[in-house]
């Protein structure tokens, strides 16, 4: 590595990869690029001509696939919007030529759940309604509640640690039924619901217009595995999730992002995250 661990730069991220990341350093990469819907940055504008975004998307594509290890995992955000539901799809597609795509995972943000279809569970003991979302106005379209999350590798082999976001039996009847179920703990499974923040007064500013909440590439680093992350890339850094996860979780990492405001923002939240560990220490 030619760069410094821990620190966002302010660069372009194949700029950034090219000139301090060396072949197969990366363990993991998690990250949320632009998705070409038109989102209010402050200085890039989200409106490329398709086939020029999605030509773009695979030469990042490539650029990650150099860095990353053999063995290392790339977890790929891309959202939509209900009138386009193609971009994370077309993006998929792209990246196909130079990965395998072992998992996809359905972030879901916002979830109602009748409690007529959960049937006999103790802890469930009505109709429930849990997160957020972002109303839709009109007649054609449903509400937003879930992006996509896809996990590239470079095999699709790569094993997993997938106890370590794992979630207990609501039937304990299940422990000792099989070979595999020995303690109160089963794979999640590829829909995971994560809530993010909300904005509670109108006068109060999103300092960024699309952000995916920390526990998010917490997870994800967490299910590729901690013993074997040895450096993180977030290519499309932000105000810094993926780099306060990192903090929390002890791991290396290193991030690009073109806006220094946003990489400001990065800065600060993670010297407090930092902050929260050495408080929560002593």
């Amino acid at each position: 590595m030619r760069g410094e661990k821990n620190r966002v730069y302010v660069m372009d991220c194949l700029e950034g990869m090219r000139s301090l990341l060396d072949d197969g350093e990366v363990s993991v990469i998690v990250t949320s690029p632009p998705y070409n819907i038109g989102a209010s940055y402050n200085k890039y504008e989200d409106v490329l001509p398709r086939e020029k975004y999605l030509d773009w998307m695979e030469e990042v594509a490539r650029e990650c696939r150099r860095v990353l290890s053999d063995d290392g995992s790339f977890f790929l955000n891309v959202g939509h919007k209900p009138s386009d539901w193609w971009v994370p799809l077309e993006v998929a597609f792209r990246f196909r030529k130079h990965y395998a795509l072992q998992n996809v995972i359905i972030w879901v943000k916002s979830i109602a759940i009748s409690k007529a279809d959960v049937g006999d569970y103790p802890n469930i003991r009505g109709d429930i309604a849990v997160g957020h979302f972002k109303p839709i106005g009109g007649r054609r379209f449903l509400n937003d509640c879930f992006e996509y999350v896809f996990h590239f590798t470079k095999s699709g082999e790569v094993e997993l640690d997938r106890l370590a976001i794992g979630v207990p039996y609501q039937d304990k009847s299940n422990i000792g039924r099989w070979k595999a179920a020995t303690q109160d703990l089963r794979c999640r499974g590829n829909t995971w619901f994560i809530p993010y923040e909300t904005i509670q007064r109108r006068e109060k500013q999103r300092p960024h217009p699309a952000t995916f909440p920390p526990k998010l590439p917490e997870m994800c680093i967490k299910l590729h595995g901690l013993r074997k992350t040895k450096l993180v890339l977030d290519p499309f850094m932000g105000i810094g999730n993926t780099a306060v996860a990192c903090t929390r979780l002890g791991v290396d990492w290193i991030g690009f992002e073109i806006d220094e405001y946003y990489a400001s923002i990065t800065e600060k939240r993670v010297k407090e995250a930092k902050e929260s560990l050495l408080q929560f220490i002593r």
